[in-house]
């Protein structure tokens, strides 16, 4: 088995990359291979690694990689969240694979296509800037067809009311790149970027608790790692101040599908992201989100209303006046506002190496590496 390692800058660990090609399929052996591999990282000093993502070139015409993210949880080696993604993890896929000769080498303005098998995310990588050592993307998270921003709401509504210890806290529930609880810090305790900032355990547990009773309300399985949970606040210089829960502890800045949701949630009236962006002074454009480790910048490009859009098209031949016609021909007002695509720029990705060693016994129609270990640069973790 072969692992090659890249780490996302702003990702709490390097994600191992694995050939898809060479591991099976069907979900339990699947785990079982990456329980041995995680055994093996651990032996090599980089128990810290708990992303795992298995990659191939894409059976899908419209794509380069088919991507699938496994998240290691902490409680044992054999512990894995296969439900959600991670954007980072796909960045460092990326590099890998193209380090590893299984794409075609990034130079820039090149663009990887990659097919997220676990939600169906379909998300395209700009190279921006290549080194020896790694490469600067921007990721681009594309709905097609465009999404009803409505449609991001897992409760149907902007905000939704939790009982939490004795009384009500007001979240947003938003899945865009992954399933978001948004909640505002002053909720729990912290009414200052500073007091977010540098709050340790007890801020930390409440929002672990928190989260648990939004699953409980809503009869999610709390035990892994998705969905997650931010904690934002009006950010002193425009935009969101947020921190964020990552596995097993606070975030470093921010995941970047936790970027992609906030994109996504600031444009969508009411949501508790929107509501602080606003206070913030945000209108529209680049959405800042400074977390503890740096600031991220995140764009959402909307796209018209599906029956705006059809009466455009009918304005460039009929005339304004015969697509107004034909918009109240039919009784039909236009549809909400949709959702193009979110991105976000300069992620850079530093190229660890490959790690190699023989699997204890490989199921049948399995490759199986030889018993080498190639040079690998130090981890941290």
């Amino acid at each position: 088995m072969t692992a090659a390692l890249a780490h996302a800058q702003g990702a709490p660990c390097p994600t191992a990359v694995l050939d898809g090609r060479t591991l099976p399929e069907t979900e339990p052996e699947l785990l079982a291979a990456l329980a041995e591999l995680r055994a093996g990282l651990t032996e090599r000093g980089a128990g810290g690694v708990l992303k795992n993502a298995i990659v191939a070139p894409s059976r899908h015409p419209l794509f380069d990689l088919d991507y699938r993210f496994v998240q290691s949880l902490p409680q044992r080696v054999d512990s894995f969240d296969v439900r959600g993604s991670c954007g980072h993890s796909i960045l460092a896929a990326v590099e890998a694979a193209a380090r590893t000769g299984m794409i075609q080498p990034l130079v820039p303005g090149c663009r990887v296509r990659v097919n997220v098998l676990n939600n169906g995310d379909n998300v395209v990588c700009e190279t921006e800037q290549t080194s020896e050592g790694g490469t600067r993307f921007t990721a681009h998270f594309l709905c097609s067809p465009p999404r009803p921003l409505t449609d991001l709401l897992l409760t149907g509504e902007a905000v939704t009311r939790v009982p939490f210890e004795g009384r009500d806290v007001t979240v947003s529930l938003v899945s865009m790149g992954n399933p978001y609880i948004l909640v505002p810090a002053h909720a729990l305790g912290a009414a200052t970027e500073q007091e977010l900032f540098t709050a340790g355990e007890d801020l930390f547990d409440t929002m672990r608790r928190l989260r648990r009773a939004v699953c409980e309300v809503r009869g999610w399985d709390p035990s892994g790692a998705f969905p997650k949970i931010a904690a934002l606040l009006p950010g002193a210089s425009g935009g969101l101040a947020v921190r964020a829960v990552s596995v097993p502890s606070w975030h470093p800045t921010v995941a970047l599908t936790g970027a992609i949701c906030l994109g996504a949630a600031a444009g969508i009236e009411g949501t508790v992201a929107h509501q602080l962006a606003l206070r913030s002074g945000h209108r529209h454009g680049l959405l800042r989100l400074r977390t503890p480790g740096g600031v991220v910048q995140v764009a959402a490009s909307r796209a018209a209303p599906p029956q705006a859009a059809y009466a455009g098209a009918v304005a460039g031949t009929n005339g304004t006046n015969g697509a107004a016609r034909t918009a109240a021909a039919d009784g039909t007002a236009p549809g909400p506002a949709a959702l193009a695509w979110v991105s976000v720029g300069g992620k850079r990705v530093d190229y660890r190496g490959r790690l190699a060693w023989a699997r204890a016994q490989a199921p049948s129609g399995t490759v199986t590496e030889p018993p080498e270990e190639h040079a690998c640069l130090p981890l941290t973790v």
